[in-house]
């Protein structure tokens, strides 16, 4: 703290810290919240955790306290008091997301950093098996009776997933560009495969357009046409829309938003 002199020479009072000091703690920062909707249950969704602990701390500034970069400095009394105290609320926090079985093992940890850094070493296991295992999953997936939009959302996790499992060092060469177009046709080959028969008109049409359209595009189609087919609503394909330049007018029309 500024104008602060080393321990002994305080009042011993906590002092207020700035908004943007990550020892500040806004009024709703307390032990007892909890600041992701759901519970880390171990190896099987604890990237999906991790991710969302990581991004609930960092909209609190709190990130350093999981990162090891925010160290309690005991030469100044003040300071190291509040920071044992905002390190008590972050590692609740942490604990208030576990479930039963997980936080029995990790109620009695001091630090946050201690906690999170347990966590990772006991459930982010990135081997074959788990990569294998996310692969099969969206090989596998299909729409099976789920509305276009939770089938896509599904798979998008499932994509994100996997693309956080085998990231490669980001590159700007020419082949990083091909790459990355093989993974985009990729995921639209998947996405396509996995909707039925009722979308077969639909998926013909996409699948002769030149150039292809992104898998984004293309779930705002089937999206519309889902739409068509539960209203009782002519097809996407129906009519003067028919044709392949038509449909393509449409396909350019949702790349502009």
């Amino acid at each position: 703290m500024i104008g602060e002199t080393p321990e002994g020479s305080s009042s011993g009072k906590l002092d207020s810290v700035k908004f943007d000091d990550p020892l500040y703690l806004h009024p709703s920062d307390y032990t007892g919240s909890t600041i992701i909707s759901f519970k880390l249950l171990g190896t099987e969704n604890f990237r999906i955790w991790k991710s969302s602990m990581s991004i609930a701390l960092k909209a609190r500034n709190k990130q350093g306290f999981i990162e090891g970069t925010e160290i309690q400095d005991k030469k100044y009394h003040v300071r190291s008091l509040n920071w044992d105290m905002v390190n008590a609320i972050v590692c609740s926090w942490i604990l208030n997301s576990l479930s039963e079985n997980i936080y029995i093992g990790h109620v009695c940890s001091e630090f946050a950093l201690d906690v999170w850094n347990d966590l990772c070493e006991t459930y982010y296991k990135a081997d074959g098996s788990v990569v294998f295992n996310v692969h099969q999953q969206i090989n596998s997936l299909s729409r099976n009776g789920l509305s276009v939009s939770d089938y896509y959302n599904k798979l998008y996790g499932l994509w994100k997933e996997f693309d956080s499992l085998t990231k490669c060092t980001e590159c700007v060469c020419d082949a990083a560009t091909q790459s990355k177009s093989h993974s985009k046709l990729m995921k639209l080959m998947q996405f396509l495969s996995g909707l039925d028969e009722s979308f077969s008109q639909v998926k013909s049409h996409i699948l002769l357009m030149e150039p292809l359209p992104d898998v984004k595009t293309t779930f705002s189609v089937m999206s519309r046409e889902e739409s068509n087919q539960r209203n009782g609503s002519s097809s996407v394909l129906s009519n003067k829309n028919s044709s392949s330049s038509a449909f393509a007018g449409k396909i350019n029309d949702n790349r502009k938003f």
